[in-house]
């Protein structure tokens, strides 16, 4: 079996706040049975036993939601009991969550750091940024919350990586946001743009940023962090093109020729393709009905992830192909558009190539040097 990884969702949509740009709590309407998505204890063990039986170099599980510690922390203390009772002597696995890091208590952290889960927390920025859209679901702000959350997990030693969402409320703010970060001593970051539709209206969302606003997002994003902080601060959007051009490695989906690198897997074992694509039409199946290797090898899967070579003749002749890889399906079907399409993000892409290639050109060589290439 080629190698892959897990995006399980024990919550499914569940979450404790109301996120004015959320992308996934749609998906809530298409398990509409249950009131309160979980994920039973059986799925868990199923999905871990068989995943610990393929074959992997690592067994990479990223948890995710809604917000996945509405799970409990004896949830993910099960999952790691699983993890143990069928890893084969040796086996290596990485653990990662993602939340919006509300409800952090000492000992999730403690468990957090015991099991090296990589935690990535969810902060838009400072608190006039990060509450415009992140919100409970009664309307009130989230900041300090997330904060509190936040230092509960540094103070126990917990890895955490920063994930901000660029959308209208911090378009302009690349160094501001960068800045506050960097003080607040988040050296591990990373930034995706909002790429939304008003399915009623036929629009782009409010909140959602064009392709221009996110190359330009980048670029001064880029200009805060380089060349003084290159060697202290990761970001992941600059890491990976760093990967690409030193390694020619695809260290994200979004830059390989194909996505067929994960599964999402459903609360009550649904089975898809991707996190953006959770639709019945998307389902592949169920992971109490069907393994790991008729899923990967079925004819649905092979036809999602061939839609990503699928690329538009402009996209085909640019010469920033190489490191974008066409950009993210989603991106490429925005405004219900074709998978041939090119990405709502280009132009923004494109442009941030053009201002960046001498710095990322340097930094390559860098990287050579140190490695005696």
């Amino acid at each position: 079996m080629t190698p892959f990884s897990l995006l399980i969702k024990p919550v499914s949509a569940d979450c404790n706040l109301s996120c004015d740009y959320c992308f996934y709590l749609p998906t809530a309407k298409h398990y509409p049975k249950e009131t309160t998505h979980r994920m039973a204890d059986a799925v868990l063990e199923q999905v871990i036993k068989t995943y610990m039986e393929t074959s992997q170099s690592v067994y990479t599980i990223c948890w995710q939601g809604g917000e996945p510690t509405l799970a409990g922390l004896d949830f993910f203390e099960k999952a790691v009991a699983f993890q143990k009772k069928y890893g084969r002597p040796g086996a290596r696995v990485s653990n990662a969550i993602q939340t919006n890091a509300t409800r952090i208590s000492d000992d999730m952290a403690k468990f957090f750091r015991a099991y090296r889960f990589l935690v990535g927390c969810s902060l838009d920025g400072p608190a006039h940024i990060h509450d415009r859209y992140r919100r409970t679901c009664g309307g009130k702000k989230t900041y300090k919350k997330v904060i509190k959350g936040i230092d509960t997990l540094r103070r126990h030693h917990v890895d955490v990586n920063i994930l901000t969402l660029v959308s209208q409320a911090n378009k302009t703010c690349a160094g501001e946001i960068y800045t506050f970060l960097k003080k607040k001593g988040f050296h591990y970051q990373q930034y995706i743009p909002c790429v939304e539709y008003d399915t009623i209206k036929e629009r782009p969302a409010p909140y959602a940023i064009s392709g221009k606003e996110w190359g330009i997002f980048l670029s001064d994003l880029f200009d805060a962090w380089y060349p003084g902080d290159t060697t202290t601060v990761s970001i992941r959007n600059f890491e990976t093109v760093l990967s690409k051009k030193v390694d020619g490695t695809d260290s994200v989906c979004i830059t390989g020729s194909n996505c067929q690198r994960y599964f999402v897997v459903e609360h009550n074992g649904d089975i898809y393709p991707c996190d953006f694509f959770v639709t019945p039409e998307f389902k592949l199946g169920n992971i109490m009905d069907e393994g790991w290797k008729t899923l990967q090898e079925s004819q649905a899967f092979r036809d999602f992830g061939c839609q990503k070579s699928d690329l538009n003749t402009n996209c085909r002749s640019c010469d920033h192909l190489p490191l974008c890889g066409g950009d993210c399906l989603k991106n490429r079907m925005y405004l219900n558009n074709p998978a041939s399409n090119l990405s709502h993000l280009c132009p923004g892409i494109r442009n941030f190539f053009d201002h960046t290639g001498n710095g990322f050109d340097r930094l390559e060589q860098q990287i050579r040097q140190r490695r005696g290439q």
